[in-house]
This record gives C-alpha cells, sequence and structure tokens, in this order.
C-alpha cells in the first residue's frame, strides 16, 4: 500500500519515464502529483449538432468518419490530415496540423467526439487540431477539464491521466489537517472530495467548495506556522543590550531625521534591550531614509561591544551603502570594511583578518559577507537589505557567522498591508511612511511610442541644463530564437548614441556585464561623464545619483506597478524637478488601468494595493525570496475574508493546545511546510 511519500514511479499506471517526465515540473511523489493544482479549467460538456455549431465557439461534436483520412504534404515542416466527419445534421470538415498518426488511427464508420473551436463560413463548418476521443469516451471532453502549468515532454493528458492515477492510489491515505471542530465550525468539506473536485469538478459548486477548502486549510496552516514561528523566536532570550543615547550620532548628521526615522529607531532600541532577539523589518517608500535607521542600529551594535554585517543583494547597492555610511560611522569613531566577491586577494585577506580580530567594527558586503573562511570575531547585529532579495538561507548563514545576532532586515518594496502580513507575519515591523523634507514629487507621464521624438527632445533639454537620464529596457539584446519588439539595453544605446544624442555621451548597464566593467559605467554615471544611462532593471535598487531627473521606461506595460515604482524612485532624489516617463504602445484596458495609476500617485504603498488588485500577490515575490511557503490556491485579491477566518481559527486552536498536541496532522503538515523553506518549527 503507498503512502503520499511513495515515489509517483510506483503509482499504477505511471512508470519510470512519465516519472522521469513529471520529475521536470518537480512532481516526486504522490503528495506532490495530487497538490499539482490546475491553473484553469475548460468547461466542455456543452454538445451540438454540426448545423447548431456557431463561428468561434468551443463544443464537443459527436459524429462519424465518413471517410478514410487523407494526408497533404503541403511543404517542408508542414503536413495535414483531413477528416470529414457527419451527423445527422451536416458535416464537419477536420483538419490536423503536423499530427500525420491521425491518418492511422482515425477509422472510417466510427464515432468519435471531437472538441475545438468551430469555424463556420456559409454552410461550411470546419475545426482545426481538435481534442478527439472514441465515442463513449469521457477523459478529456463531455466534463470540465483542468489546465494544468506544463513543461517540454509533458502534456495534458499525461497530466490528466496521472493526476486520476495518483487519486485512485490514495484511496482513503489522504490523512486530514483540519481538525474535525475545525472543519465543522468553518462548514468545509472532506479533504477526499476537495481533492477530487479541485482537479475533476462536477460542476461549478462542487469546485467551489472544494477550493474554499484548500483556500482555508493552506491559510490556516501558514497562519499556525507562523504563531509558532514568532512564538518561537520571542522565547530566545540574550543578554539585554545597554540602552544607547543617540546624541552623539544625530549630531553627526547634516539633517534632521524624520519622524518615522525616529519611531524605527525607538522599535529597533526597544528590541535591542528588551532581552529577546530582535527580527524587525524596516519596510519604507523608495527614498524614506531606511539607511539611516540601518545606520543608527550600526552604532547601537559597536557602542555596545559587538560588530555588525550589513549585507545587500548587488555589488552597487554595498558599494553605495559603503560610501554613505562609512564617512558617517568613522566620524563616530567605528571602524568599516568593504567585502564583495570582486575584491583582489590581497585586499580581501586584510579584511578577513580584520573581521576575525575586531579591528574592523562593521561590514559591509554582498554574499561575500557568508563566504566559506569569513570569521568574525563577535557578531552581534545582521542587517540585510532589499530582504526580499535573499533566501531565509543566506540570512540564517550570515546569522550563524554570530551567537545568535539580532536581526534587522529593510525592504524599499511597499508590500500592501494584506500581503505583508502573510510575508512577514513572523517579524515585527516597522513603517517608514513619510519622506525626508525636500524630497520632490515626481511628475509621471504615460504616452505611445509615437512620442519618443518629443521624449528625446525633452531629455536633451535637462541634459543641457546639466541633469542626466536613465532610459530602462526590459532586454539586454535581441534574441534570434525569441523575436521580440521589446527595446534591447545594449543596441538601443547604441543607436541613441549614433543616431539622436551625438553630442552627448551615452553608456549601458546591464546583469551580463562583469562587476567591475558595471561598477565602472555607474561611478562614470555618478560623476556626471556619462550623460545617459542606458540600462535593464539592474537600476530597479539602490542607484542614487541626486543629478539624475528623468526616468524613461521603455515597453513600460511589461513591468509590474512596484517595479515602475521602484525604477521611478532612482530620480528626484536631488534638488531638481524630476520626471518619470514610461512608454508603451500596448493599448489594452489593463494596461492603461496600471500606467494610469502610476500617473496619478507617487506613494509606493497606493501603487502596492492597486499592483495587488490588478497580478495578485505572486509577482511581488517568489517564495524562494521571502523564504515561506508559496501559496498554491489561496489569492489575497480575493480571499482576505477567509483569510481572516483561517487565522482566527489558527490562533483559537493554538490557544487551546499550543503544542499541537491533540493535532499530530496539523503539526506534521505545518511542519513540512515551513522546513521546505528553510524555517522549522522545532
Amino acid at each position: 500500500m503507498p503512502d503520499l511519500t511513495t515515489g509517483v514511479r510506483f503509482v499504477k499506471g505511471i512508470g519510470e519515464q512519465r516519472a522521469k517526465a513529471l520529475e521536470k515540473l518537480g512532481i516526486r511523489t504522490l503528495r506532490d502529483l495530487i497538490s499539482y493544482f490546475p491553473r484553469a479549467y475548460d468547461d466542455r460538456r456543452t454538445y451540438k449538432k454540426i448545423k447548431d455549431l456557431t463561428d468561434g465557439e468551443n463544443a464537443c461534436v459527436e459524429a462519424l468518419a465518413a471517410a478514410a483520412p487523407t494526408l497533404n504534404r503541403i511543404r517542408k515542416g508542414l503536413e495535414l490530415v483531413k477528416l470529414r466527419a457527419v451527423d445527422e445534421t451536416g458535416a464537419l470538415d477536420v483538419t490536423f496540423f503536423n499530427q500525420t498518426y491521425r491518418k492511422d488511427n482515425l477509422c472510417p464508420g466510427e464515432t468519435y467526439t471531437f472538441f475545438g473551436k468551430a469555424e463556420v463560413s456559409g454552410r461550411r463548418r470546419s475545426m482545426a487540431n481538435p481534442i478527439v476521443e472514441r465515442e463513449g469516451s469521457r477523459l478529456m471532453t463531455g466534463r470540465i477539464m483542468p489546465i494544468y502549468p506544463l513543461t517540454a515532454g509533458v502534456s495534458q493528458l499525461t497530466m490528466v491521466k496521472s493526476v486520476e492515477q495518483g487519486l485512485a492510489a490514495c484511496g482513503k491515505l489522504l490523512p486530514d489537517p483540519l481538525p474535525d471542530e475545525v472543519r465543522r465550525t468553518h462548514q468545509l468539506c472532506h479533504i477526499g472530495y476537495a481533492y477530487q473536485q479541485i482537479h475533476f469538478p462536477e460542476g461549478e459548486e462542487a469546485l467551489a467548495a472544494a477550493r474554499r477548502r484548500l483556500v482555508f486549510e493552506e491559510l490556516f496552516l501558514l497562519a499556525i506556522g507562523l504563531r509558532r514561528l514568532r512564538g518561537r523566536r520571542e522565547e530566545q532570550t540574550c543578554v539585554p543590550w545597554r540602552p544607547t543615547p543617540l546624541s552623539e550620532f544625530t549630531s553627526a548628521l547634516s539633517f534632521s531625521l524624520t519622524g518615522a526615522q525616529r519611531r524605527a529607531i525607538d522599535g529597533v532600541q526597544a528590541d535591542l534591550t528588551s532581552g529577546r532577539l530582535m527580527n524587525r523589518l524596516i519596510q519604507g517608500d523608495v527614498g524614506s531614509g531606511k539607511t539611516m535607521v540601518a545606520a543608527a542600529a550600526l552604532f547601537c551594535a559597536v557602542r555596545n561591544g559587538k560588530q555588525a554585517a550589513l549585507m545587500a543583494p548587488t555589488e552597487i547597492l554595498a558599494e553605495q551603502h559603503s560610501k554613505s555610511l562609512t564617512p558617517l560611522l568613522e566620524k563616530l569613531g567605528i571602524s568599516c570594511v568593504l567585502l564583495t566577491g570582486a575584491m583582489g586577494a590581497k585586499a580581501r585577506r586584510s579584511v578577513l583578518a580584520d573581521l576575525e580580530s575586531g579591528a574592523a567594527q562593521v561590514a559591509i558586503g554582498t554574499h561575500a559577507l557568508i563566504a566559506a573562511g569569513v570569521t568574525y570575531c563577535n557578531l552581534g547585529l545582521v542587517i540585510t537589505d532589499e530582504q526580499h532579495r535573499f533566501g531565509v538561507a543566506q540570512r540564517a548563514a550570515l546569522a550563524a557567522k554570530g551567537d545568535r545576532p539580532h536581526l534587522l532586515v529593510m525592504s524599499a518594496t511597499p508590500i500592501p498591508r494584506t500581503l505583508a502580513l502573510m510575508i512577514y507575519g513572523d517579524l515585527d515591523v516597522s513603517v517608514i511612511d513619510e519622506l525626508p523634507p525636500g524630497r520632490q514629487q515626481i511628475d509621471t507621464f504615460a504616452v505611445p511610442g509615437s512620442y519618443r521624438p518629443r521624449v528625446c527632445k525633452f531629455i536633451d533639454k535637462q541634459l543641457a541644463a546639466g541633469r542626466q537620464a536613465y532610459i530602462v529596457c526590459s532586454m539586454v539584446e535581441e534574441n534570434d530564437q525569441l523575436p521580440d519588439d521589446r527595446k534591447a539595453a545594449a543596441g538601443y544605446a547604441k543607436a541613441l548614441q549614433e543616431n539622436v544624442f551625438p553630442h552627448r555621451t551615452v553608456a549601458c548597464v546591464h546583469g551580463r556585464m562583469k562587476p567591475r566593467e558595471k561598477e565602472a559605467v555607474m561611478a562614470a554615471f555618478s560623476s556626471g561623464r556619462i550623460h545617459i544611462l542606458v540600462s535593464t532593471t539592474v537600476v530597479e535598487v539602490g542607484v542614487d545619483v541626486p543629478n539624475a531627473t528623468v526616468m524613461v521606461v521603455e515597453d513600460a506595460d511589461r513591468f509590474g506597478l512596484s517595479q515602475l515604482h521602484q525604477l521611478r524612485g532612482r530620480v528626484g532624489r536631488g534638488r531638481h524637478k524630476s520626471y518619470c516617463i514610461l512608454i508603451s504602445d500596448n493599448r489594452s484596458e489593463d494596461s492603461r488601468t496600471r500606467l494610469k495609476a502610476m500617473t496619478q500617485t507617487n506613494n509606493g504603498f497606493q501603487i502596492a494595493e492597486e499592483d495587488l488588485k490588478l497580478r495578485g500577490p505572486g509577482d511581488f515575490f517568489g517564495h524562494r525570496q521571502h523564504g515561506l511557503p508559496a501559496l498554491k490556491v489561496a489569492d489575497l485579491t480575493c480571499d482576505m475574508a477567509l483569510l481572516k477566518e483561517a487565522q482566527s481559527a489558527a490562533a483559537a486552536l493554538l490557544e487551546r493546545d499550543p503544542e499541537l498536541a491533540g493535532c499530530p496532522e496539523t503539526a506534521a503538515r505545518v511542519e513540512a511546510m515551513f522546513a521546505a523553506n528553510g524555517e522549522a518549527m522545532n
């Protein structure tokens, strides 16, 4: 008797070859298979007589093959199999493209079900490449069909057969992670019924009941896990740090902190002096001043005799942090070092020695901070910037360099409260919701491609006034294999230099460049030697050039709103009026709605809420980034009521049974969810 951990190749009817194909989709066990949910459904229950077909509709037709199919070779690479099918009302011309096997497996005189899009021209009725089944078969026609995400070598038919065999193999093996009391209270269907109907629904009501049950279960387990994770972290005691007077720190600044910055620093101080390990998120819009909160935390660490490390996701951002923080911290008598993968061997050895001896009190760097051979003398504080770009394992690796250091994570990506509730449910959150004085509103315009000459004239006018400009493209270079009209950064920069701005300096930067090449270009742009920087989204995070006043985004419809907002935040960082111009020829209603939202507000949190409504939560962060289990069924754009219900049920259960002693299956599923993403409940 198999169990849910059984490899799919041992499931009756699947075998080794199909198992290898399924593995490409991450399906290795029976549980993986039955939990591989459809992305959509196709209602194939409508049957029509041939004469009743209307142009463009999808329908099933039962018809007899009137004669043997014919094979026509049109040209190299194109072969047509044609079949005339008939019922009592008329004839249907069926064409299959490059499916030569159809010539031999469709027999004259046999009745088949054809499902596809009908084409009607006068009295002629036809279908191209329909799904075909023998009369009486109901595997791919005559019912609501699941549509699964696929990969090369795995067809919808393969998935349907595999899932059916997987569900059959389960029998009554599916243990229910929802306690009976919870299921009854919230009127949820049994787990076996839910899995059957989510894959092969009998109707709309059955599908709705199955989805509601599985969404609730997913959010319930996640809520329990986050609560237990928070509880576990709150139990982690440590020696309280001494309160650190900040007057010395603030007097070293050339500006006054905002109220939001002060509140965030107060939250950090309270954590550090509490006797519990800090796990705090500093969330703020672009330009809100999170770095100064980090600087205050670094100051507190050193004044308490500890080392601190700040890890950034890119060399550019690490360098920038080093340039902005080192002068400030050194003014306060704090020694800083920079550690990146691009450093030479001699410089690296010197930095490592200083970290190990404690001569270096603050380390700023990239993933190089967690590399083998990096030893800290007394690491007491870990800060990660742009935290969504680090996985749990990376943050844990840095934390492991010290003896249970405090953790502070920062994100300049505004996240709607609803989404933050899920992603950061185990962290204390400080929101910096005010911008420093002098931070300007950025005028944003959405225009079609026909405006490009006018945009270029406007850029040139800004350059003549001594300013600089970014132009962002979505590709690095044209891909011959995937023809696309998107602007290629490298080629576009060359064309602009030669044809539009021959009297200016145009350069290009992208992620495929070697770090030193990239840094050289960015340094030249920062110093003003480059007037126009054509880039991919490599400039989305952390690049700070106060003199840049124009951000142009080509094919803006291809970016998410939150990403566009991040890009817009690269300008408006100085005292000069700044502009963001979004170029798009996509006239779809969705695209217009999204770009209009960008022109109406500079508030990142409002933008994020709109992005969540339009795109759902999946594009904010993949689970690999934020480290929490991915939501397979739930959609926070429409399941907020169920989320609140699930959270309430989770809280009530943990109050009655904190260790889940009476709910072993619930505990096991929560543990499995979080262990797969780098966390553990025990």
